[in-house]
């Protein structure tokens, strides 16, 4: 696979890479929670 450079401004670089944390972090919290469901450890709060 060819790999390929690309310049963007740092500006730009900086706002993906923290979008890309925050998903991560989504990412961890929904694989939490799946495990919380899947073992009976979620009650539902009004």
């Amino acid at each position: 696979m060819k790999q390929e450079t690309v310049t963007i401004p740092k500006e730009e670089y900086t706002k993906l890479k923290k979008k890309a944390e925050i998903a991560d972090d989504i990412l961890l919290q929904l694989e939490s929670s799946l495990k919380d469901a899947e073992a009976g450890r979620i009650r539902r709060v009004a």
